[in-house]
């Protein structure tokens, strides 16, 4: 009996399940009508050949060198008061300006102070002239003995002592009475007393016209203070007065500040400090405006909180390009014969913060990861991977791994290594001609 064909009725009565069974065994039975065979490994691939100069390692002079920041202070700044009380009626400087030592910044008004200085020189003169001393002679060349007050009191004690002799002698004669004798006596006593006063109130006179002269003394001081000068050169950092203002003793007028030398202030680690020494050369950098100088001034004590050494070195700065506060690197050399392995830029390669070499051993060309450290004039000091005796290739931009061969071979010579390199599938299939 013929087989009739399945209908979309009967797959109805087979069912979900059956339905799935045996379509999952369709799939099956096509996947088993494939290849059974795997594709082919892939050849391994050919070794390059790398060629280029290349460059043994060794240790150069290298100084050790300590890179520092700081900033550029003023050498001196002098914050002047006025030492006298007045009223200021003129202001010779401003914000900038660079101010010669002994330049007039401000005046005070000095009436005051001219009336004081006539007052002292009259005291002083009246003073000279109780003693009979001359405008123009020293006190120390007065001879007290000599002044007249001290002259007439003399006489006068000269005078007591004669009548005293005289009515003695009559006494002792018996021409007069005692009570003459005594009177005589008496008036010596006073005569003498007199003169011993006159001489005490001479030397209290020259000690006054001391006391007087530094009165003068005083007042003229006091005259020359209403004009306030410069102590040195520099240049006005601010200035907080103005014509009008009243101004006290001891009050700030002007800041100036010594700009020529600067002081370059900076610390370096702990690590350094034993090595710093004053005299040591310093590189520094101003955004390109390198300068070279050494250490000046060291602190006797390290910072607790920092652990690091402040240190100054002076920074000539004659056309005022540099100005205090400004910022900049510092290289301190603290040891200039020091080696260390260093190659030039050229030789490394740097990609993701990875710095590596190109490392030539047996004649196998393979990168090597190396730790840098310092560089100066094109070259890169390797702190780590690297060692004396090592070669690696000089243009690191050439290198790739593989095999090391000299620059002078031929062309045809690194086809030969390339084919003897390879898989023996790939050198037949190399030779074999397309079809």
């Amino acid at each position: 009996m013929p087989r009739r064909p399945m209908t979309f009725k009967c797959l109805r009565k087979i069912g979900a399940p059956a339905l799935r069974l045996v379509l999952g065994m369709l799939v099956l039975t096509a996947a088993g009508c494939q290849s059974s065979e795997m594709p082919p490994a892939p050849p391994p691939s050919a070794v390059a050949p790398v060629s280029g100069p290349l460059l043994t390692i060794e240790a150069i002079p290298w100084p050790i060198v300590a890179r520092v920041q700081g900033s550029l202070f003023a050498d001196e700044v002098s914050t002047i008061a006025a030492r006298v009380v007045g009223r200021i009626v003129e202001v010779d400087c401003d914000l900038g300006d660079s101010m010669a030592a002994g330049s007039v910044l401000v005046r005070l008004d000095d009436t005051e102070y001219k009336l004081k200085v006539i007052q002292a020189e009259a005291q002083l003169a009246q003073v000279r002239a109780a003693i009979g001393l001359k405008s123009d002679e020293p006190v120390d060349g007065l001879n007290p003995f000599n002044s007249p007050p001290v002259r007439e009191t003399k006489a006068l004690l000269d005078e007591a002592q004669q009548q005293v002799a005289r009515l003695k002698k009559l006494f002792d004669q018996g021409a007069i009475v005692a009570t003459d004798l005594e009177a005589a006596q008496s008036v010596e006593q006073v005569a003498d007393a007199r003169y011993n006063s006159s001489l005490n109130s001479v030397r209290e006179k020259m000690a006054l016209v001391e006391v007087q002269a530094a009165q003068l003394q005083l007042a003229e001081q006091q005259l020359n203070d209403t004009v306030v000068l410069a102590p040195l050169d520099g240049v006005v950092l601010s200035r907080s007065v103005a014509v009008g203002t009243y101004v006290q003793a001891g009050q700030p007028i002007v800041e100036l500040a010594k700009i020529s030398p600067l002081r370059f202030r900076a610390s370096v680690p702990e690590r350094f400090a034993r090595q710093l020494r004053v005299g040591q050369p310093v590189l520094l950098n101003f955004s390109g405006d390198e300068r070279q100088t050494q250490v000046a001034r060291i602190s006797p004590a390290l910072d607790p909180a920092s652990r690091s050494l402040v240190f100054e070195a002076n920074v000539l700065n004659e056309n005022n390009a540099l100005r205090s506060g400004l910022f900049g690197q510092a290289e301190v050399i603290l040891d200039q014969r020091s080696t260390a392995i260093a190659i030039p830029s050229s030789a490394l390669v740097r990609f993701a913060g990875v710095d590596k070499v190109w490392r030539v051993a047996d004649g196998k060309v393979s990168e090597a990861v190396v730790l840098v450290g310092r560089e100066a004039d094109g070259l890169i000091e390797i702190i780590d991977g690297l060692a004396s005796g090592d070669t690696i290739l000089q243009i690191a931009a050439d290198g790739q791994a593989g095999v090391y061969v000299e620059e002078t071979l031929a062309a045809s010579e690194k086809a030969e290594l390339v084919t003897s390199t390879a898989s023996p599938q790939e050198a037949t299939s190399k030779a074999s001609p397309t079809h």
